[in-house]
């Protein structure tokens, strides 16, 4: 009788105390990025930040030493990766942390669960599928029996292997991702759920592949037609025979052929699960027409422009085309050079403009040398993607130096003319106000703020006063016509927009016992 048979009975035996102090074996690993294949950039292993044993719960909050899931199995925390988007993960650094993962994971077989938790859009050189690969290679060590809950991002790809090794599956039903931390809880809940009742693998796992291509910023679930769209997900998980239902939106920005739309529905009822993949599929393709950038869009020049010109405070303005929080190398220092140009932040009495940021170790080195209130002169970026501008000189007053970021190391707030530049040892994404408060900066109190961003997170979004989201070049370029993708499958919405309607029948995935 294998592990999951063996607590199965023991649930549901004679109700003795010995049986009902029976507690499933869970074990928890992932690796978690996002990784543009059009960006010159690659990421490393120290990029992961991992977090091993025991540190992993404090990743989760419903995971505290009194929370009621904590108490609810044996838990067997291994490790987890999980990193800032960047460029594809070389393959030494893969192999380095499945061989940990797979080595935590012998420690300490049987397991009567895995939870899963992925990003679901990381490319490494070599392969087309890793989480698929990966997940391929925990069942190997942990056998078939396992039951495996698998947690996702919606910006992530599916494909059959994923699907087929994950007995339960969901993702993120926002975007911003407000609700990720809520995901995984749902994601480790229905697993515990299915070893508690004993009721183990759904029967049924509907995949259905939606030949859809789009950007996050196209399709954040705050506007139309995503918000809609989206609304149909929590409904559609709660039908009888449905144990979860998710969308994923793909990933835009890597040429692989698993890189599409795909409606997953797992549960007990063939019929209710198939009905209900199919038409979530149906819905996602009829709006296919109706995604638009969430905010106007324009050139830098234009936005530059129509900033400079408003009175509301703080006019933000997205550098989209280098976002490291979607895979750009987020050194691209084109954006940087035409602000440096334009006369009105020439002078300090200019409009007040916070640039977040450039990475330039060797100028963080100058600066902290100089100190602050005194001037320094340095060049910062494009020590990685150099392919539309060089490194740009930077030359004004250093205002403040701080030390001790977890992403950053230390970072930097220059003065040029009426520009703060913040410049990191280490590239880091600006997401909240404490980001810039801590560096002296008021963000609310700038007329113009550019961040190296997409959509706005919900802090900047609800300080924002104006928004204008700029197309910017990089390797997470949001016009995908200027990308060259050669591996994708086609036709592909919107790349081929008179293509005939993909057939959205349901396919049933095979169980993970019978891969």
């Amino acid at each position: 009788m294998g592990t999951l048979a063996l607590f199965t009975a023991a649930c549901s035996g004679s109700g003795s105390e010995g049986s009902a102090k029976k507690l499933p074996r869970v074990a928890i690993a992932g690796l978690a990025i996002e990784s543009s294949t059009f960006s010159p950039a690659v990421t490393h292993e120290d990029a992961f930040q991992a977090r091993v044993g025991e540190e992993i719960f404090s990743y989760y909050p419903f995971m505290a030493p009194d929370s009621a899931n904590r108490q609810r199995a044996q838990w067997f925390p291994t490790f987890r990766g999980h990193a800032i988007p960047g460029g594809i993960v070389s393959r030494e650094a893969y192999e380095s942390m499945v061989s940990k993962t797979l080595d935590m994971l012998k420690e300490n077989l049987p397991y009567d669960g895995l939870f899963f938790d992925i990003h679901g859009a990381m490319s490494v050189q070599g392969l087309d599928d890793p989480e698929g690969d990966l997940i391929t290679r925990i069942r190997e060590v942990v056998g078939k029996e396992t039951l495996i809950s698998t947690s996702m991002d919606l910006h992530g790809n599916v494909t059959r292997e994923l699907a087929g090794h994950s007995d339960i599956i969901t993702c993120y039903r926002m975007a911003p991702h407000e609700d990720a931390l809520e995901s995984k809880k749902r994601a480790m809940d229905n697993l515990l759920d299915r070893l508690e009742s004993g009721k183990g693998k759904p029967a049924y796992k509907a995949w259905i592949p939606v030949p859809i291509l789009l950007p996050g910023e196209k399709t954040s679930t705050r506007v139309e037609p995503g918000k809609s769209l989206y609304a149909k997900v929590y409904p559609a998980a709660e039908r009888d025979g449905v144990i979860d239902a998710a969308i994923w939106i793909g990933y835009a920005w890597a040429d692989e052929p698993r890189n599409q739309g795909v409606v997953m529905v797992t549960g007990d009822d063939k019929a209710v699960v198939t009905t209900t993949a199919e038409e979530l599929a149906r819905a996602f393709w009829e709006v296919r027409n109706e995604f638009d950038f969430i905010a106007p869009t324009a050139t830098l020049k234009e936005a530059l422009d129509q900033a400079v010109k408003s009175d509301k405070k703080p006019f933000m303005i997205s550098d989209m085309g280098d976002n490291p929080t979607a895979g750009g190398a987020g050194d691209v220092t084109w954006t940087m050079h035409e602000i440096l140009k334009r006369p009105e932040f020439k002078q300090e009495s200019g409009p007040t403009l916070i640039y977040a940021s450039l990475p330039g170790p060797e100028f963080v080195e100058a600066a902290v040398q100089a100190g602050v209130g005194n001037r320094v002169s340095a060049k910062a970026g494009a020590a990685v993607d150099d392919r539309f501008a060089p490194p740009v000189l930077l030359e004004g007053t250093v205002l403040a130096i701080e030390h001790g970021d977890r992403n950053a190391e230390t970072e930097v707030v220059i003065k040029v003319g009426s520009a703060h530049v913040i410049v990191t040892k280490k590239r880091k994404p600006y997401h909240r106000e404490s980001d810039f408060t801590r560096l002296g900066l008021n963000p609310r109190e700038a007329d113009i703020v550019v961040v190296k961003i997409g959509y706005l997170v919900p802090e900047l979004y609800d300080m924002r006063a104006d928004w204008i989201m700029a197309l910017t070049p990089g390797g997470v370029d949001q016009d995908l016509d200027r990308l060259e993708y050669r591996r994708i499958n086609r036709p592909m919405f919107p790349f081929d927009r008179d293509m005939a309607d993909p057939d959205l029948r349901a396919v049933l995935i095979p169980l993970s016992h019978e891969m």
